[in-house]
Order: C-alpha cells, then structure tokens, then sequence
C-alpha cells in the first residue's frame, strides 16, 4: 500500500533489534543465568535467538526449563542485565535521525517492547532518544504485557490510536504476529535478529532490508 496514499501517523517500534543492537548485554545475561543453572553455553553468539520474545518463553522453549527453572532463570539474568547489561547496547546507525524526522514531520511515535519498561525507558534516555517518543510503553517487571499482541492491544486502547493509521514496525514475527491480531499493519525489517525467512512466514504488510530502505518509505 503506497505510504502516499495511506501515511501511517502514528508508529509503533519494537526496541532490540529495531532501533538498538543489544547483542552483547542480553548475550551475556543469558549465558550469565543459564551458568547459574549449571547449563554452560561457551559462546554467547549462540543464543542470540533470545533477543526480541519474552525472555521466561525463551528460557522454556530453548532449553527445556520447568516453570520453577526458567523463573531463577530470569532472575539472574536481571541480575547481571541490571549491573551493567543494560548499556551493552548501542542505536543502529541512523535510528537517532530517522525519529528526529519522523517527529518533524508531525508523526507520533510509540515505543511497544516486551522488555520491562523500566529497562527500556533507561535505555532511551542513555541514548537521548526518548524525547522523540509521545509514549514508551513495555512488560511490567512481573510479566504483565509481555506478550506482543496483549501490549499493542492495551497501547492502542490507552492511547486511543486508530487503526487505519497506525503501524508496528519490528525485527521479530512476534511484532508482527501481535500486530495481525489486533488488525494492525506491520511493518519487518531485515537488520535485526529475525531471518528473512522468519519474517516472510509472518507475513508483514511490508518488509525492508535496511533502514534506508525503511526511512525512505516512511519519509519519500
């Protein structure tokens, strides 16, 4: 659908992998809680799956935690994440600028993460990027809203967000999975963690390769 003919006013962006690169921090804080657990993963380039879901599904899914597990599992990654995790962490070339000019432009952008808020809020403000942003939204610390669907369901009715111009922007089919069920555009790119092919499957209404590519859709 031609952003001319349809411009989406109000943008909703997924935070890992969209507008930051949080390789390192969230890495090594899993590699960090599993050890605890006495599962030792010796290169933390191998659990990059864990950046963008619910980290409690993850722990669960990819490597078979009982419920009891994957909670001390998150604990001590909140343990190491929060003494210093958090900022090993840094924007995307170009993400600074493209907010800058989105809101210029007289778009409202919303931050829709399934990191706690509070995580994501300090990231924003680290990097000076907050002030771009009408709302950051995300999980609360207890899980509340760490689903994508239910966080976009709860940010469209708080914010009373229409649907016909608004759109989820994500690196992850669970953005754009949660933007479906709430009968949103989506929109996926390719520079963050999900494979092409992972994103493809999920269908988005649109897909870029790069953030040129999405900058110059969002802004001709």
């Amino acid at each position: 659908m031609p952003v001319e003919m349809h411009p989406y006013r109000s943008i909703l962006f997924d935070l890992d992998g969209t507008l930051t690169d949080p390789k390192v921090g969230i890495t090594r804080s899993v590699q960090y809680a599993l050890g605890k657990l006495g599962i030792v993963v010796d290169d933390p380039d191998l659990l990059v799956e864990y950046i963008g879901p619910p980290l409690r599904a993850s722990f669960k899914e990819r490597h078979g935690l009982s419920e009891d597990q994957a909670t001390r599992a998150l604990r001590h990654y909140r343990e190491r994440y929060e003494r210093g995790g958090i900022l090993e962490n840094t924007p995307y070339d170009g993400v600074p600028r493209l907010l800058g000019r989105l809101g210029g432009s007289g778009r409202k952008l919303f931050l829709a993460t399934s990191k706690p808020r509070v995580y994501a809020e300090q990231i924003l403000r680290h990097f000076q990027m907050d002030r771009y942003f009408s709302s950051i939204e995300g999980s609360e610390m207890d899980e509340t809203r760490s689903d994508k669907g239910e966080l976009i369901a709860w940010l469209l009715e708080k914010h009373r967000l229409p649907r016909e111009s608004t759109v989820m922007i994500g690196d992850r089919r669970h953005d754009i999975i949660g933007a479906e069920r709430n009968g949103l555009r989506s929109i996926g790119v390719g520079y963050g963690y999900g494979s092409r092919d992972e994103l493809r499957a999920a269908r988005p209404t649109h897909y870029f390769e790069s953030l040129r590519e999405l900058e110059g859709f969002l802004l001709g």
